[in-house]
C-alpha cells in the first residue's frame, strides 16, 4: 500500500498504536545534496501489513508517523540504523526510541561484520532479495508496482529476521549487549554536526597553526554555507582549494582568484568577500588560540608487536568460542592502546566486552594466562603461580 493522502496516513498509523514493534526503512536521496532527501518510508506492525508512506506527496504531515517513532512501548526495528535516524533527527530534532538494529544483533550474534540485509533474509529466512531496482531514483512518481514492492519487502522481512534475532539474544543472554550499542544510535549527539571540527578530516601537508586557524574558519563558513544552499560540501568549494586558500592567506580579491578551483568572478563576488573575511578572522586570532597540527599516531615499538598479536589471537580465540564478530569487541588500534596501557580508555575494557575479551587481556599480559597448541587448536591456559 502507498500512503499519499493524509487521511490515510491517519489511520495507518492509529491502527499501529500499542503494536510491540515496527520495522522501518526509508528510501532517500544525497547526490545532490547537503541534507538527505527522504523520498519513502516504509513502516510494518508485526502482522506484515506493510505500507510505504510518500513524503513528497502534496501538503502531508507526518507527525502522525512520528509520534510512533516517539512511543517508548514500541520497538523502532531497523538494518543498519543510522543514515535511516540521521535523517528522522534533522527532520523532527528527535531520534526513536526504542531501538533494535538488527545489523548490530547479527554481529553480536556471529552472522558476521557488518552482515548486510540481503545476507539475513538469505541465512534466516532463505530467500532471495530481488535486486533488480535496488539503485532508482526514488524521487520519481509515480512509483511502479516493482518499486514499491521491493521497498515493501525490506520491512516485510525484517519481521522474521527481529524476531529470530531477538529470540537468540534472549536465549544467550546478550540483551543487554545490544542495548549498550543502540544507546549510541539513540544519542542526539551522534548526528550533529560542529562545523568548528570539520576542519579535522580535510588533510594538509606540513600544517602550521596559523594555517590551520584558516582552514578551520574556512571550513566551518563552507559547511554553514552547505548547509544554506542544502548541497554537497564540494559543490560550495573543494577541499583542495581551501587548503590552498589557508596555506597562502590571500587578502585582496586578486590574490584570492589565484587559488585553485576560484574563477575572478567568484573572487570577487559575495562568496570572495565570506572566504576574505573568514581568514581575517583566522589571521587575528593570538597565536595561543589557534589549533595545534593533529597528533600523528606513533607506531607501536616492534619490540611490543608480538603482545599486540598474542591479544589478537585471544581475541580471536574469545570471539569464536562466543560466537561474536572480533570488530564489534577491539579494532586494531584499540588492541594497540591496550598493549601500551593496562587502563586505556577503550570499550574492550568496560562491560560486556571486559567480560569476553578484556579481563583475560589483562590476564594474558601480565602471565596469568597462556597461549597454546592443543590438537592443532590454540587453547588457553592458567599459568600456575
Amino acid at each position: 500500500m502507498l500512503i499519499n493522502q493524509q487521511s490515510d496516513l491517519d489511520s495507518f498509523c492509529s491502527g499501529l498504536k500499542g503494536a510491540p514493534f515496527l520495522t522501518v526503512d526509508t528510501e532517500f536521496l544525497r547526490e545532490k545534496t547537503y541534507y538527505p532527501k527522504l523520498c519513502l518510508i516504509q513502516v510494518s506492525g508485526p502482522d506484515g501489513k506493510a505500507a510505504a508512506i510518500d513524503p513528497l506527496a502534496g501538503d502531508i504531515d507526518l507527525a502522525p508517523f512520528f509520534e510512533l517513532m516517539d512511543d517508548r512501548k514500541i520497538v523502532k526495528v531497523f538494518h543498519a540504523a543510522r543514515q535511516d535516524l540521521e535523517i528522522f533527527y534533522n527532520i523532527s530534532g528527535r531520534v526513536p526510541s526504542p531501538l533494535f538494529d538488527t545489523q548490530i544483533a547479527a554481529m553480536v550474534c556471529g552472522f558476521g561484520e557488518s552482515v548486510g540485509y540481503e545476507n539475513l533474509v538469505r541465512k534466516i529466512l532463505g530467500k532471495q532479495v530481488d535486486k533488480s531496482v535496488q539503485f532508482t531514483d526514488w524521487s520519481h512518481r509515480p512509483l511502479g508496482k516493482r518499486h514499491l514492492q521491493y521497498a515493501l519487502n525490506d520491512v516485510i522481512h525484517l519481521i522474521d529476521i527481529y524476531k529470530t534475532l531477538d529470540r537468540e539474544l534472549q536465549m544467550r543472554g546478550r540483551k543487554a549487549w545490544l542495548e549498550s550499542e543502540d544507546a549510541i544510535l539513540s544519542d542526539p549527539k551522534t548526528y550533529e554536526i560542529d562545523p568548528r571540527k570539520i576542519w579535522k578530516r580535510i588533510k594538509v601537508r606540513s600544517p602550521r597553526p596559523r594555517t590551520l586557524a584558516a582552514l578551520r574558519e574556512l571550513a566551518a563558513w563552507r559547511e554553514l554555507e552547505a548547509q544554506r544552499r542544502d548541497q554537497p560540501r564540494n559543490w560550495v568549494m573543494r577541499d583542495e582549494s581551501l587548503v590552498d586558500i589557508a596555506v597562502h592567506m590571500p587578502q585582496t580579491p586578486e590574490e584570492l582568484a589565484r587559488a585553485r578551483g576560484l574563477s575572478a568572478d567568484m573572487a570577487r563576488g559575495r562568496i570572495g568577500q565570506q572566504v576574505l573575511e573568514a581568514l581575517a578572522l583566522a589571521r587575528a586570532l593570538p597565536e595561543s588560540e589557534c589549533p595545534n597540527p593533529l597528533a600523528r599516531k606513533e607506531p607501536l615499538p616492534q619490540e611490543l608487536t608480538p603482545v599486540l598479536e598474542m591479544l589478537r589471537m585471544l581475541l580471536r580465540i574469545n570471539c569464536a568460542d562466543n560466537e561474536v564478530v572480533p570488530k564489534i569487541v577491539a579494532s586494531t588500534d584499540e588492541l594497540e592502546e591496550l598493549v601500551l596501557d593496562d587502563e586505556a580508555d577503550i570499550p574492550a575494557m568496560r562491560g560486556w566486552r571486559f567480560e569476553l575479551f578484556g579481563r583475560e587481556a589483562l590476564e594474558l599480559k601480565h602471565g596469568k594466562i597462556s597461549l597454546t597448541l592443543a590438537d592443532n587448536r590454540v587453547v588457553k591456559k592458567i599459568v600456575e603461580s
